[in-house]
């Protein structure tokens, strides 16, 4: 039968529906099994056989079918006919996904290069690379490469850049005084001929500002001389500023007073040479320069006479000085006042003394000094002045407060010393109401001798 088909299909060759017979041939070769060939002749099979073979074909075709869906399953068939699943790891293309043992079927299953492989990846955590080593073969090799030092290069500062680099560095050391700070943030900077400026810039942004300010680029110049600057760079520094004194009485007018004490101060701390000064005589055109001279030769002359202290000649900060010290300069300005009655000259004193945060201890000394004078004249004047100040607010609402509080709270100490201290406060809180300078509330804080036991919880 099987040679009646092929002759057959040999003589009539037709394009597609010689491969669909094949399809349908190939299913109905599977039923022919149960024909046996004995001794050449073709015999028929009995009807359980032929029942067999349909089962089997049919089960061959689903397996067929269905070996896209899971073709990771292994399934077979047994000599009875059952499907035998044989246990095979799934390769379907999500179980690839969860899959993360090598792909080659060997390893442990750990990352590639210990976690050091990958884009973006430096190398394994804790790994330092060493200095490569130079190759004598490479074609760029170069043997006089190896005994180069690489160094990193700081251009030298110009004018422009000089002035806009050292200036914040010299105003912020106004504000917190560490000249060490300033000596590395300039020790990082390559100068070069412009170290000798230095000394100038600190000197003309002082003469504008405070008298502490000046104390402390006083400091600045001793400090620097010896680890950044040089003798010469501070001698050269002052030899310009005298030149350049008329350009800086414009916005100074005290600057040849100032540049003279300078020079003094200079002196005494030994950054500048005994004979600067004396090195002048003679040749001195400008009247600016020449007061400023004279004014430092003065100041050097006195100090060997009189013992004047030239390291203390600017005077210290508020935040700088001792408290006791303070105490002594309020008193000597109220004593002062009671003297000359110039109250512009004692805002000005007070100004100049740069505590504002202490002018609670003026409200407290002067209130005291009322106390203990009993006399009207003191009382009136010391009113004057408190009204003064707090009408320019060079005394604030806060620290008249303060002052007043704390004269409160000590009136049992000094009512032993002045027995009508009482009645002497009272009098001058009152007025100090009536003249605007307390509000109600401190005034009904005020003490009497009859509640004094009481203030305590009050205040």
């Amino acid at each position: 039968m099987a040679t009646d088909c092929e002759a057959w299909l040999n003589a009539n060759p037709v394009g597609k529906f010689k491969f669909i017979f094949i399809a349908i041939f190939s299913d109905f070769y599977i039923t022919v099994n149960v024909f046996r060939s004995i001794n050449g002749n073709w015999i028929s099979a009995p009807t359980g056989s032929i029942h067999e073979a349909r089962l089997k074909a049919k089960v061959k075709r689903r397996l067929r079918k269905n070996s896209s869906k899971d073709s990771g399953r292994g399934d077979s068939l047994s000599d009875n006919g059952d499907v035998v699943r044989s246990v095979v790891p799934p390769t379907s293309p999500k179980g690839k996904l969860l899959n993360r043992r090598s792909k080659m079927g060997k390893g442990r299953g750990l990352p590639k290069k210990g976690g050091a492989g990958g884009k973006g990846v430096w190398g394994s955590p804790g790994e330092v690379y060493g200095e490569d080593e130079v190759d004598v073969k490479d074609p760029n090799y170069d043997a006089e490469q190896e005994n180069c030092v690489y160094e990193t290069v700081v251009l030298p500062l110009d004018d422009e850049t000089f002035e806009k680099t050292v200036t914040p560095i010299v105003q912020e050391y106004f504000e917190h005084g560490d000249a060490n700070e300033v000596a590395e943030l300039l020790a990082e900077l390559n100068l070069g001929c412009m170290r000798g400026d230095v000394p100038m810039l600190a000197v003309s942004l002082a003469l504008e500002a405070k008298a502490s300010h000046r104390e402390l680029t006083s400091r600045l110049l001793s400090e620097l001389c010896g680890c950044v600057l040089t003798a010469g760079d501070v001698e050269a520094s002052f030899h310009k500023l005298l030149k350049e004194l008329p350009d800086l009485v414009l916005d100074t007018p005290g600057a040849p007073q100032m540049l003279g004490q300078f020079i003094a101060r200079a002196v005494a701390d030994n950054i500048l040479p005994k004979s600067f000064i004396d090195g002048y005589k003679g040749r001195v055109d400008c009247e600016y320069a020449r007061a400023a001279l004279d004014r430092a030769a003065v100041l050097l002359r006195m100090s060997r006479w009189t013992g004047l202290r030239i390291d203390s000649l600017w005077g210290s900060g508020g935040g700088q000085r001792p408290v006791n010290q303070l105490i002594k300069e309020v008193n000597l300005l109220l004593k002062e006042f009671l003297l000359s009655g110039d109250t512009v000259e004692a805002e000005r004193c007070l100004r100049e003394l740069e505590v504002p945060h202490f002018h609670h201890e003026f409200v407290y000394e002067a209130v005291i000094m009322v106390l203990e004078s009993k006399g009207d004249r003191t009382l009136q004047m010391i009113l004057q002045l408190l009204k003064s100040l707090c009408a320019s607010t060079v005394i604030t609402v806060d620290q008249l407060r303060r002052g007043f509080e704390r004269v409160y709270l000590d009136m049992a100490d000094l009512s032993i010393d002045v027995p009508c201290a009482y009645s002497l406060l009272e009098q001058f809180v009152e007025q100090s109401f009536n003249a605007g300078v307390i509000d109600k509330k401190l005034r009904d804080l005020c003490p009497f001798k009859e509640n004094a036991f009481f203030l305590s919880y009050l205040l």
